[in-house]
């Protein structure tokens, strides 16, 4: 029997319960509380009340839940006394069929895993897309969570407890996330492009304007002819641009986009995700052969991470007429210059001021983003809304002390620049920690020509500050370079200090913020609102247009710029409908007249 909202809200308490039962293995009573937060909005919004009985639940019950599931490939498994649903998920992972050797090595694991945390090893192997996790990747996974911090691995083990839950509500409900599949598969497909000596690892990496960089501007354009667009081009910086016309010539469009380039050794979905959601949007237009009163413009923007040329945000950078003219003369690691890697690609340099755009043409600019950090996963939350984009200082400097012998100079009489900067990194630390949403990391540190056995009389390192407000951030700086001075008076010591990057802070569009806040609400989802402490492509289309940003929840902690960044098909499903709810009311905002025209 495939279930229906309308059966959970309308049936007494208990027996709306009983029809949900094996969501949560051997549990119960998860579902039973979750009825006190009826009527549900969506299946989404069910999903949601079930997460918060266990996030409200005592730490005693929340480990019975746990210890409540079967080990991977364990001895229920072989006794036959798994679940249903149990038997059909290690099923569809080839648990069901383990070599001698992957029996072997799974069992080790489990009992390892037992060992140390008190509960067995809990993961969804259905996956982020539902099809099973090969054997493969459920061994590599085991033995990454087998080194974790017991606290982290509880919590981790209810997250993987809440994917699963997921999945067997699909089922029950009958619920396909058809357009997250599609978008998921997507991502998958770019993926097989790769720079040289990256593919032969498994790597995925696609610098500016190399032969895989290439590939996937190709792909990405190909994609949107396919799904409809009407028009598609590459323009004389590489980005790939589509537009969806409106239904009147000449309307005003909304700008959309993210870029395609990676990092190295990077993740599948950091930028990708926004350019590949508003193309399944536009691709539902089209089926529906609708039109918007306004054009729609996705971008996949070139380049944003700066990995192979220090050119970043160069692909929307030349959007709003700030493409540098100096960067051409950068050269790669291969003494390529930016130059002749534009000439070899076929992108014409006079062609480049052409492509900057009319900010009076354009309503403003949205973009959807993975999230690339553990909060949305942590709170079991799918989508976020973006306050603002912190603005950020990066700072380089060296504090200079005397070198001495390890052995013969008395504590009291060093000079130790090491313990200068380590001083100044834990004040650092704390002084963020007193703001909220402020950030401070000291990601660079190196004593030159250290020794063992001498007392280090230099110590380079780097400061890098964020906060979502200006005047928040440059606090926190003023604070940090007085501490820094103060620490190496009280030490006798003396340092440089130069600033390496500013950026400034990119607050979302108020009207714009509460679009993408309607649009998540109408989905039965909780509103979270948080900023953004990585840089955007949105922070360049800040300079000259309003913008805002929807975050997509990863999975695997949150991880990004990392080979494990990851997103589940149902997130993706989410975040498509999201954006099409935010079209559909920008269009119904645009057609109705205002009441002082009325």
């Amino acid at each position: 029997m495939t279930l229906t909202i309308e059966q959970i809200n309308a049936g007494p308490a208990a027996e709306a319960a009983a029809l949900l039962d094996g969501t949560y293995e051997h549990s119960p009573w998860i579902a039973e509380r979750a009825m006190a937060a009826r009527p549900f909005r969506s299946l989404t919004h069910l999903k949601h009340a079930l997460v918060q009985v266990v996030a409200k639940a005592s730490p005693d019950e929340q480990l019975s839940l746990i210890r409540a599931h079967p080990e991977l490939a364990g001895k229920a498994m072989v006794s036959k006394t798994l679940t249903a649903e149990s038997t059909n998920e290690q099923g569809k992972a080839g648990l069901t069929d383990c070599t001698p050797e992957e029996f072997e090595k799974i069992q080790q694991l489990n009992a390892a895993y037992n060992s140390k945390f008190g509960f067995p090893f809990i993961l969804a192997v259905r996956g982020p897309r539902g099809l099973g996790l090969n054997k493969r990747e459920i061994i590599q996974t085991f033995e990454r969570r087998v080194h974790h911090h017991p606290a982290f691995e509880l919590a981790e083990a209810l997250r993987n407890i809440h994917r699963i839950a997921e999945i067997r509500l699909n089922d029950k409900f009958g619920v396909q996330p058809d357009v997250g599949n599609e978008v998921w598969d997507w991502h998958e497909q770019l993926a097989t492009h790769t720079d040289p000596g990256y593919a032969e690892k498994g790597q995925l990496t696609v610098t500016y304007l190399t032969d895989a960089h290439r590939a996937c501007a190709a792909q990405i354009a190909r994609l949107m002819q396919e799904v409809g667009f009407d028009s598609v081009q590459i323009d004389a910086v590489g980005n790939v641009v589509g537009r969806y016309e409106g239904s009147q010539p000449g309307a005003k469009a909304l700008l959309t986009g993210s870029h395609y380039d990676t990092v190295r050794n990077g993740g599948k979905y950091d930028g990708r995700l926004g350019i590949f959601v508003p193309i399944a949007c536009v691709r539902e237009l089209k089926r529906q052969n609708k039109r918007l009163p306004f054009a729609f413009e996705v971008v996949g923007f070139a380049e944003e991470e700066g990995q192979r040329y220090k050119a970043t945000f160069l692909g929307s950078g030349a959007l709003i007429g700030h493409f540098d003219q100096s960067w051409l003369d950068q050269k790669d690691a291969d003494g390529i210059t930016l130059r002749e890697a534009m000439k070899h690609a076929g992108l014409k340099l006079e062609d480049i001021p052409a492509i900057q755009r009319d900010p009076s043409k354009y309503l403003g600019f949205v973009e959807v983003h993975i999230e690339q950090g553990p909060v949305l996963n942590e709170l079991d939350i799918p989508l976020g809304i973006v306050t603002s984009i912190n603005g950020g200082v990066r700072f380089v400097g060296e504090v200079i002390g005397m070198a001495s012998h390890a052995g013969t100079t008395p504590m009291d009489r060093r000079r130790d620049a090491a313990c200068a900067v380590a001083e100044l990194i834990l004040f650092t630390e704390q002084r963020a920690a007193k703001d909220a949403d402020s950030v401070a990391t000291v990601g660079m540190l190196e004593v030159p020509s250290g020794s063992i056995n001498v007392v280090p009389g230099r110590c380079k390192f780097s400061l890098d500050i964020r906060a979502p407000k200006d005047p928040q951030r440059d606090a926190v700086v003023a604070d940090v370079l007085a501490e820094l001075a103060a620490i190496c008076e009280r030490r006798g010591l003396r340092y440089t200090i130069e600033e390496a990057m500013r950026a400034a802070a990119a607050p979302s569009a108020p009207q714009w913020q509460q679009r993408w806040e309607k649009a998540v609400d109408s989905l039965g989802i909780p509103l979270f609102r948080m900023p953004s402490g990585a840089g955007h492509d949105a922070m360049k289309l800040h300079e000259v247009m309003p913008q805002a940003m929807l975050f997509v929840r990863g999975i695997n902690s949150g991880i990004s710029h990392n080979p494990l960044e990851s997103s589940t098909n149902d997130d993706i499903d989410l975040a498509v409908k999201a954006f099409s709810r935010l079209l559909d009311d920008l269009a119904q905002d645009l057609q109705t007249p205002s009441p002082t025209n009325a």
